[in-house]
């Protein structure tokens, strides 16, 4: 990567035509060959750009631009259209090239996939006595998060393609025997319509019926909170931190 300091101005011609007037910015310029000018504000946001693929062409001042200061003339080129930004410099501050190499990306903490790994450690969250019976639990249309098994219900023993144990009696009063599990770091309508559709399949299962629908999430639009309730879906808020046992909720003032 490249970074320039320097007062410099900026036209954008293409799609539209831009000016930016004579002041002192910072132009990267990144190994991917995108070239971006910035502002001391406006957060991450350039103030202008080109993105690759393009190239970038420095030529030296002609004698009119060298009277009135400029020290370079950047001329960026897109390859794919007629776009093109031109950055005149005039004093450069600062030059620095920096090879940072191979960026792992970005590692997201408080995924699906981490809420979904402590759930299930933490499966006495859903009420006392529920056990799980496994993560991404097979459907036809998809795996469901967890199946979790309700208090007092038979085991369930599933064994990949060779189905599952015989049926045992269902719990009585008609209480439901396990438990399907949606997690999402935030809940819309759309993770009710999916949690849905997996309650339909799952309970035309004698091994598994009747199944309740939990919807667990660090939060959950009002919206979905309505529906959820409407189909006889239960809502669960996720405390992420707590879970990870890095936030005692009952030594919080408020």
């Amino acid at each position: 990567m490249r970074l320039v300091i320097a007062r410099c101005s900026v036209d954008y011609s293409g799609r539209l035509d831009a000016h930016l007037p004579a002041a002192t910015r910072v132009l990267m310029v990144k190994a991917d060959g995108s070239v971006l000018v910035h502002s001391d504000g406006g957060s991450y946001k350039p103030l202008n750009w080109m993105s690759p693929p393009c190239s970038l062409r420095v030529a030296q001042p002609s004698a009119e631009q060298a009277a009135d200061g400029v020290s370079e003339v950047w001329t960026v080129s897109a390859a794919k259209s007629d776009d093109q930004l031109v950055v005149t410099l005039y004093d450069v501050a600062h030059d620095l090239s920096e090879d940072l190499g191979v960026d792992p990306g970005l590692v997201k903490d408080g995924v699906e996939a981490h809420l979904q790994k402590l759930l299930a450690e933490q499966v006495t969250l859903l009420g006392d006595g529920h056990v799980l019976v496994r993560r991404e639990f097979p459907t036809a249309i998809g795996p469901v998060d967890l199946m979790v098994r309700a208090p007092g219900a038979p085991a369930l023993v599933v064994e990949i393609g060779d189905g599952a144990d015989d049926p045992a009696e269902a719990p009585p009063g008609g209480s439901h025997r396990h438990v399907a599990v949606e997690i999402k770091r935030r809940a819309t309508i759309d993770a009710v319509e999916q949690l849905t559709r997996y309650l339909e399949l799952l309970n035309r299962d004698p091994l598994l019926a009747p199944v309740r629908g939990v919807l667990a999430a660090q939060s959950i639009a009002p919206q979905a909170r309505t529906l959820a309730t409407d189909r006889g879906i239960d809502c669960l808020l996720l405390d992420y931190d707590a879970m990870r046992g890095i936030d005692d909720p009952d030594s919080r003032l408020f």
